[in-house]
């Protein structure tokens, strides 16, 4: 049971979870779980409903769509108190004392300005460019006027990799990291960073509100998580998207004037980002369901590891895993290394592995194509042409290499049967930011 005021603050939580003590306080506010004017739909994550699917007895109707947040009905009222901004006053609430780049510093400084203007806004900047610390002085603008931030991801290892950054960076300011697996309890913060799908339980909390890879899944094309973000932010608001892979609906906004856009063409250690090589392989697809790989394959392999150079090796699918691991390990590859997915039991200790310079390369899925960062490495992709590989996927693949100041360059080697739109429009992608960037 919720029986403190602060836990209502912004939020939006179903009565029954209130102490009665709570309920009766007058600054909490009640509006219906489910509207039922006009049809059904859910309050809460906005979503219009079936009738037939939402139907409970009694003639009452739930919703099932975001029912892994807690049941909602048309007995449950949704409670909320007015974000008050109750924060400290903090002059100063930067601790980070790192240094941008002049390119870093114009675009940390558009971020104030759309934090000012209450503006919807894009920064899109190359893997490797430094996002996160281009948000500081923004953050820390909004931080000293008493403003209650927001940052959002659609994915947990990007909030678990942020929260400790951000809150080195304001070590003066509350902070608060909420996730479906977070051990950690809400606390009234003033800075929240959290999945996408926790914004479900906010309401007009934010004045200030960041969206990180805006392009991935699940965010990307979900109504309910856009419902969730337009939600929980004040109506007068500033609302920041970053990508490095911007999908065509920010590219249709951008060209509808409905938000601006910040580029960042260039990484911060000055460098272009590695172009990427097409090799088509007639059959590649066939010779990898026999169990085998292309001679062009081991080659390059076998260059890398006698060359003492790591590597990832992508491949699509989980079934590729093995197949490729086998026909490796065949051809006698005189080299260490595992196979890695999502749901490997032994994932984070083989990326630790291969971190530590254990391993000379790891075979995987796409679980490594952004989120990740290993100095100095090259990168293949089987069979390219698979339709699992978007193009933002590719790009981000790319993107791995070349991130490190030691070795700003590497070898991108796409293989495949046919250079699918895919392929083309991640060389097309890569190739404007570098003359973008050849162009500053």
């Amino acid at each position: 049971m919720i029986n403190d005021i602060s836990e209502l603050y912004g939020r939006q939580m179903p009565a029954r979870d209130l102490t009665p003590e709570l309920a009766a306080v007058s600054e909490v506010k009640m509006r219906d779980a489910i509207n039922t004017e006009q049809g059904l739909s859910c309050a809460r994550c906005g979503s219009r409903l079936n009738r037939s699917l939402a139907y409970l007895p009694r003639n009452q109707y739930y919703c099932y769509v975001c029912i892994q947040m807690g049941r909602i009905d048309t007995l449950t009222q949704l409670a909320f108190i007015e974000e008050p901004n109750h924060f400290r006053p903090i002059e100063q609430p930067l601790s980070w004392n790192g240094q941008l780049t002049k390119l870093q510093e114009q675009c940390a400084n558009d971020v104030i300005q759309v934090f000012q203007k209450q503006q919807r806004h894009l920064l899109w900047a190359v893997t490797g460019a430094g996002k996160t610390e281009m948000l500081f002085k923004g953050i820390a603008w909004a931080v000293a006027r008493g403003l209650r931030v927001g940052i959002a991801s659609p994915r947990v290892d990007v909030c678990i990799e942020l929260f400790p950054r951000v809150q080195a960076a304001f070590d003066k300011v509350s902070i608060v990291l909420l996730h479906g697996k977070s051990e950690q309890p809400y606390k009234y913060s003033q800075i929240t960073i959290c999945t996408t799908h926790q914004l479900l339980r906010f309401y007009h909390a934010f004045d200030v509100l960041i969206i990180d890879e805006v392009d991935v899944f699940p965010y990307s094309g979900n109504p309910m998580l856009h419902f969730a973000v337009k939600n929980a932010v004040k109506p007068d608001s500033a609302m920041l998207y970053l990508t490095a892979t911007p999908d065509k609906s920010l590219f249709r906004a951008i060209s509808r004037k409905h938000l601006s856009v910040s580029y960042l063409p260039i990484r911060y250690h000055g460098h272009f980002l590695p172009e990427i090589s097409v090799c088509r392989i007639r059959h590649l697809e066939q010779i990898t369901k026999d169990g085998s790989l292309p001679k062009q394959v081991l080659k390059m392999i076998n260059q890398l590891v006698n060359g003492q150079q790591r590597f990832l090796l992508f491949v699509p699918h989980i079934k590729d895993l093995q197949r490729v691991a086998d026909a490796i390990t065949h051809a006698e590859v005189a080299a260490s290394f595992e196979t890695v997915y999502s749901a490997d039991p032994k994932r984070i200790e083989k990326v630790a592995l291969m971190r530590n310079r254990r391993l000379d390369f790891l075979i995987t899925t796409t679980i490594l194509e952004r989120g990740v960062t290993f100095p100095g490495i090259d990168v293949l992709v089987l069979k390219a042409d698979d339709e699992i590989f978007s193009a933002a996927a590719l790009v981000q693949i790319a993107g791995r290499v070349g991130r490190n100041a030691d070795r700003p360059t590497g070898q991108v080697i796409f293989y495949c049967e046919a250079k699918t739109s895919n392929i083309k429009s991640c060389d097309r992608q890569i190739k404007m930011m570098n003359r973008k960037a050849a162009s500053l």
